[in-house]
């Protein structure tokens, strides 16, 4: 499905910082097909946008410092990103840059949520993000790790209005009646350093078929893939990148 704008308080946006932006592009654009155009303005740093059938699908940035660990960062739309950064924080997010302009494409700002998930606002002028999810090789869901799911649920219901869908296993989050994501508790399996965070999930016209070719392209497969157990649940498996990425992987169920 084409995007022409990104509704007020649902996912925008997700880049990924990476240490070999060369590698990266090899990596998702033989997974996905996706198309890299790299930003030639010095001062962008060598921000790259994936494309899919010349829609803005993902983007890349090299990591400012090599200590910084490679993840997907997910940007929420915002109408004022300076008012919603203050609201935030009133509602305990810890601002770790911004706002400020990003250009002319739009106001940015970078956040952490109370329970230690980063996050970016994006306030669009000539950029206004994805423009193209729910279709195959784009984004469609959105898949959070804490370990206070209640708190997290309520900084988001709070600061963006999110609607949510009670589960003891994993509660959804949506806006407008329409789930984009879901939040689940982190276990034993984490390691104790392993921070709360966002990973994007993509959709895939063949779980299966995909999570070989990541394979093949120098990744891993840590999950799956594994049909959801639930009621009309996908098909899904989380993946990490040759540089340490991590993201999923989807195919809805059959429409019935």
């Amino acid at each position: 499905m084409k995007v022409t704008g990104n509704f007020p308080g649902s996912p925008c946006w997700a880049q990924l910082g990476t240490s070999d932006p060369q590698d990266a592009q090899r990596f998702y654009g033989g997974l996905f097909g996706w198309t890299a155009e790299t930003d030639p303005n010095p001062a962008a740093g060598g921000y790259t946008i994936f494309s899919l059938d010349d829609n803005p699908a993902a983007a890349l940035s090299p990591l400012m410092d090599p200590r910084q660990p490679v993840r997907w960062l997910i940007s929420i739309a915002s109408t004022d990103v300076d008012a919603q950064t203050e609201a935030a924080r009133t509602a305990g997010a810890q601002v770790w840059m911004g706002p400020m302009d990003v250009f002319d494409s739009g106001r940015w700002a970078l956040l952490s949520d109370p329970t230690g998930a980063a996050f970016s606002l994006w306030q669009a002028k000539d950029f206004s993000g994805f423009g193209v999810v729910n279709e195959p090789n784009a984004f469609g869901w959105l898949d959070m790790a804490t370990r206070d799911v209640p708190g997290a649920l309520k900084f988001y219901t709070d600061v963006f209005g999110w609607q949510t869908w009670p589960s003891d296993e994993y509660p959804m989050v949506g806006l407008a009646n329409t789930m984009f994501g879901g939040v689940l508790e982190m276990g034993e399996t984490y390691p104790a350093e392993t921070p709360a965070h966002w990973n994007p999930y993509f959709m895939v016209a063949d779980v299966d078929a995909a999570a070989a070719q990541a394979r093949e392209l120098g990744g891993e497969v840590l999950y799956g893939p594994e049909d959801v157990q639930l009621d009309n649940g996908p098909r899904l498996a989380l993946l990490r990148d040759p540089q340490g990425g991590t993201f999923g992987i989807f195919k809805p169920p059959p429409a019935p």
